[in-house]
């Protein structure tokens, strides 16, 4: 064996590391100062600030919850659902040709949310039954698509509106969206169209229902306090247990 050199260092078996030339010894640090256990509350701290922070996100370029307060889509969904929109789904307005994953371009039959054009600060909620350059005419009640008659088996007989309205194109980026209670909704044959711009989502999933009072939303002030304390020693009661966590067709 040759010679070592007087510089170099060996490694002893208690893990110390020593100089030939006595210079001393160095203990490497203890791994597990490093391994130390989070306390409870420290741990219950940041799994709340992850969930905000998902939420938030969630909230901002997911999903959004709205309270439906009329009974214009009544058959397909009541005053005092509570539902959710997806606002993800739909390419936003001018990239319908470069969608991402689980995107689509709004279709016929979409329930979808949007401002209202005539106050833009109130959310409505209506059917897509005219989608860009259709002409779309209402017959004794009856939609026509381009002159072809329009099957909606949403619309119940007594939701049925037997009036006519003229003939329409739809305008390009434009929607002509209707309430599927029909004769109590206020909607594209009033107003006009929806342009594509406000359009925030599409309403897919229920998951509460209260049998709300019709004219609840009207409500204000101290009024509307004292509503909101007298529904909730009811909410067993006035629950629509069955609608809970429905999709929304």
């Amino acid at each position: 064996m040759g010679k070592k050199d007087p510089g170099e260092e060996i490694v002893t078996t208690d893990t110390k590391l020593e100089s030939t030339c006595g210079v001393g010894t160095l203990d490497p640090p203890d791994s597990r100062d490093d391994l130390r256990p989070k306390s409870a509350l420290r741990e219950y701290v940041e799994t709340i600030i992850i969930c905000v922070m998902l939420l938030a996100f969630a909230r901002s370029f997911v999903f959004i919850q709205s309270k439906i307060p009329t009974g214009s889509m009544i058959g397909t969904i009541l005053i005092g659902d509570y539902i959710l929109v997806n606002r993800f789904i739909f390419a936003a307005p001018g990239d319908e040709d470069s969608l991402l994953p689980g995107q689509r371009k709004i279709e016929r039959g979409d329930i979808i949310v949007f401002r209202y054009p005539r106050d833009p600060d109130v959310d409505y909620v209506k059917r897509v039954v005219g989608l860009p350059g259709e002409t779309v005419r209402i017959d004794h009640g009856r939609v026509l698509i381009d002159g072809v008659p329009l099957d909606e088996s949403y619309v119940r007989e007594e939701s049925f509106d037997p009036r006519s309205f003229r003939a329409q194109e739809v305008p390009l980026d434009h929607y002509l969206v209707l309430g599927d209670n029909r004769r109590y909704s206020e909607d594209s044959r009033f107003w006009g169209f929806v342009p594509r711009s406000m359009v925030k989502g599409r309403a897919f999933f229920i998951w509460y229902s209260y049998d709300e009072d019709r004219d609840d939303y009207l409500k204000t002030g101290w009024k509307r306090l004292v509503s909101v304390a007298r529904k909730i020693p009811r909410l067993p009661f006035k629950t629509r247990w069955g609608r809970l966590f429905q999709r929304i067709r």
